[in-house]
């Protein structure tokens, strides 16, 4: 049986993730993350994610004993069934379809069933995701409708009861940083501007003051642009 005080964190290592386990981590007693490969250029976050999960850990001791382990899963079919602008070396703009060529069909509905089928196993009834609808690149599988009909699908292929939280989905870039203030104040929003990894490029050359990337790509101008927000306010 699952039990939702029990919580697994969809990691990538991101901004917006590293906000989703803290945010899981001030309300679960037991909480595990799981990451994923896909043939994502910028693999870098599978590198970051863990140095993130460490720097929460020695800043916030509340916190280390309620972190528990962490799962990388492979899903490399996504890139194998065709290519975008996320897992090769393709152009990022906007396609005929309407999307931006950084959209990997499928991606986030692929996340929750590997999240799922995890959980699962390890008894875990609540799943963290970091999909947002308000500021987001246009991808369809981030909305609210559709992560909701992912988990009520998990629910009822697994027999299991799950619930999907996601504190960001109607927050601007500017209000998730304001959110990750108010979850760790200065320690945490030093650690997402120092540690955690945005850039579609996978540029960890150059070091803004939010963070690293390559600042032109739409990941790094949303990131920005809500740090600057963010610290105006």
């Amino acid at each position: 049986m699952t039990d939702d005080r029990k919580a697994l964190v969809l990691f990538s290592g991101g901004q917006d993730s590293a906000t989703c386990l803290a945010f899981a981590l001030a309300r679960y007693p037991s909480v595990e993350t799981i990451g994923f490969t896909y043939g994502q250029r910028h693999a870098v976050e599978m590198e970051q994610r863990l140095k993130v999960r460490e720097a929460m850990a020695e800043a916030f001791p509340a916190w280390r004993e309620r972190l528990g382990e962490d799962h990388v899963v492979d899903l490399g079919f996504l890139s194998a069934l065709g290519e975008t602008a996320m897992t090769a070396d393709v152009e990022i703009k906007m396609t005929e379809a309407g999307l931006p060529s950084t959209f990997v069909p499928g991606r986030n509905l692929a996340f929750l069933v590997a999240a799922g089928a995890l959980a699962y196993r390890r008894g875990v009834g609540t799943l963290v995701g970091g999909m947002c609808e308000t500021d987001y690149s246009g991808y369809p599988d981030c909305r609210q409708d559709a992560v909701s009909a992912q988990t009520k699908a998990l629910s009822l292929g697994m027999d299991q009861s799950f619930r999907l939280e996601t504190p960001l989905m109607h927050l601007t870039k500017e209000e998730s940083w304001a959110l990750a203030d108010r979850l760790g104040g200065e320690a945490l929003t030093a650690i997402i501007e120092e540690h955690t990894h945005t850039c579609y490029l996978g540029e960890r050359g150059v070091r803004h003051d939010w963070g690293y990337g390559c600042g032109t790509c739409p990941a790094c101008e949303l990131r920005a642009e809500g740090h600057r927000n963010w610290k105006a306010a």
